[in-house]
Order: C-alpha cells, then structure tokens, then sequence
C-alpha cells in the first residue's frame, strides 16, 4: 500500500481528494498546509509518493521541492492551473515526476500515480548508472596517475606499472583503486 502525502498551497478543500485515495487503497499520510513545511514532512512521514495541489508553483514551493529532491527523492505529482511553460521546466528541474493542469480529478489520479511512479524507479536507475560509471572514472583516473608515477619515479612501462599496482592489491586484499590512492598520498606527502 502507497504512502500518499498530500501538499496544498490552495484554498480549495482537499477532502474530497483525501477521502477518495483512501477509497482507491492508498495510506494517507497527514496532510500538509503549506508547501514551506514539505521537506520536514517528507522526512517525518516518509511517504511513497507526493501529491501538491497549487494554483501556481511559487519560488519557495519549488526550492522546498528541489531540497527534498536532493536529500530524500520521492515521485512527486503536480496539479497546477498554472500552463506555463517556465513554471513547468522549473518544477521538473526541482524534481516533480508529473505535472499536470487539467485540475486534480479523482478518477483520474491512479494511472497518472502509476505513471509517475514508473519514470521515478526508471530515473532512480539511470541516477544509479551515472554514479557507478562517474566512480569507474574517478577511479580510473587515480589507477592512471598511480601509474604516470610509477612510470616517472621507477622508469616502469605501463604494463609493469599497472601490473605492480594489482600486485600490491592483491597481496594487501585491497582494490587497484584504493592502492593508487595510497601511492598518491604518500607521493603527495614526500613531494
């Protein structure tokens, strides 16, 4: 069962909303007034998915979306009345899944919510892919500058500098990466 937290910055009662996604099956978290207090309550709450309800996206909606975003990522739903094509690029910049300006019908909100929840996990992934293949990089490029030195300081070919990185990992139980970076230490160290 999803956890739904429901955002407003409307006057508009969101009863009806409330009481229908309970009706569908989802948990309904406490609601929250303001947009102001939605990273506080993504923290305390913990919910699945977030539902804001708005007649336009302010700045401080958007920067409280992009702090939640950056310290605890959620599929973030959008029912706004507001069409513009500024406001809409600045909510997905700030990490809303779904923004939507027909209004925050009812019957409407399963497939949108399923929607939403697929192009989070699907984002969630490629997020994981980026960080892998960025730390691949870091990684490789200290073995690299591990090897540059050993091939500066020890006149070692780069098969034979490589080959002595993986020997000392192997000996100590350790990554060829984390080896590099003991040898730039110490390098850095001595001068």
């Amino acid at each position: 069962m999803l956890r739904v937290l429901l955002v407003t910055d409307t006057a508009k009662p969101i009863g009806d909303l409330r009481d229908q996604l309970a009706r569908m099956g989802y948990e309904m978290l406490a609601e929250v007034a303001a947009p102001a207090m939605l990273h506080a309550a993504v923290e305390s709450q913990k919910p699945d998915v977030v539902i804001i309800d708005t007649d336009s996206p302010s700045r401080d909606t958007l920067e409280q979306l992009a702090v939640m975003n950056q310290a605890a990522p959620r599929p973030v739903l959008m029912f706004s009345n507001d069409a513009n094509q500024q406001f809409i690029r600045a909510a997905v910049g700030a990490g809303v899944t779904a923004y939507s300006v027909e209004g925050l019908a009812p019957e409407r909100l399963a497939p949108i919510i399923e929607v939403a929840l697929a192009r989070f996990a699907h984002e969630a992934r490629l997020r994981l892919r980026l960080e892998q293949v960025e730390n691949e990089l870091a990684q490789r490029k200290l073995i690299d500058r591990a090897k540059r030195l050993l091939m500066e300081r020890r006149g070692m070919s780069e098969n034979d500098a490589y080959a002595t990185l993986r020997k000392r990992a192997m000996d100590q139980g350790m990554k060829v990466a984390e080896i590099a970076r003991q040898l730039l230490s110490v390098a850095d160290l001595l001068g």
